[in-house]
């Protein structure tokens, strides 16, 4: 399971993108982004980061370590913005924190060149679990230490925003004309070669075991939580092995 930290000091809000994710202290002295319970997003964005982030991991690739964060929905009181303040009084009990890299630099294409092995990987997992914010506008890449760092995956899997028709949406392919790596010649067909053996139903059910049963218990067309863990796995499972031939909009490199 994620490891469990409760906030002891609220830092900041960082002002990027629409969930308005905080900069927190942690009781095991860590400092973390968290996401809150709260945003407009909900629970599913959460859900998807765990499953995302821990599958990437599992997968070779870098990702900042993931904790469940406990949150007294006083703790932000002294902050002087109301927006602040409603999403921390909505977002008391569990939310997500992701390990701060500090003195991490957004990924600019033209400054720090990728190898196509490299960007194959990326785009073939971003293929996998339909991530539609990997683009060069938002790139939702770190380069930190010398290496590339995936963060940010609220914005895929969109299947489970519609439980019914998920089997449906999840067949479809994956546009990559747009991705932030698509000039680097991406080699998708090694990518799969090397990483679709390894997206076993196994491998799944402990990544979807990672996700707390809060964020899980509710969903209407099931039962349990465990119900929902098989049913984020089973297009998990089933696209791994046919993505590459469906990855769109760029050309590999030969």
């Amino acid at each position: 399971m994620l490891k469990e930290v409760i906030a002891t000091r609220y830092i900041t809000p960082l002002r990027e993108g629409g969930s308005l994710p905080g900069l927190i202290e942690a009781d095991d002295l860590g400092t973390y982004v968290l996401k809150f319970t709260g945003a407009g997003q909900g629970r599913k964005t959460l859900v998807a980061e765990v499953v995302c982030g821990e599958l990437a991991r599992r997968l070779g690739l870098r990702v900042p370590e993931l904790v469940t964060v406990d949150l007294d929905a006083v703790l932000g009181l002294g902050e002087p913005d109301e927006q602040v303040q409603e999403l921390l009084r909505s977002s008391g009990g569990t939310n997500l924190g992701m390990d701060f890299l500090s003195g991490a630099l957004g990924f600019d294409p033209l400054a720090f060149p990728v190898d196509a092995q490299e960007a194959g990987r990326i785009v073939w997992f971003d293929a996998l679990v339909n991530n539609v914010d990997r683009s060069w506008r938002n790139p939702n890449l770190l380069r930190w230490r010398g290496e590339l760092w995936l963060v940010d995956h609220g914005a895929t899997m969109i299947w489970h925003h519609n439980w019914p028709a998920a089997e449906a949406s999840a067949q479809r392919p994956y546009d990559a004309s747009d991705h932030a790596l698509a000039s680097f010649g991406p080699d998708v067909t090694a990518a799969a070669e090397r990483l679709a053996p390894l997206v076993t139903e196994d491998l799944l059910t402990e990544v979807t075991a990672e996700i707390p049963d809060v964020w899980l218990a509710g969903e209407p067309g099931f039962d349990t939580p465990d119900d929902l863990r098989r049913a984020y796995a089973r297009p998990l499972l089933a696209r791994s092995a046919v993505i590459h031939e469906r990855i769109h909009g760029i050309e590999e490199a030969k």
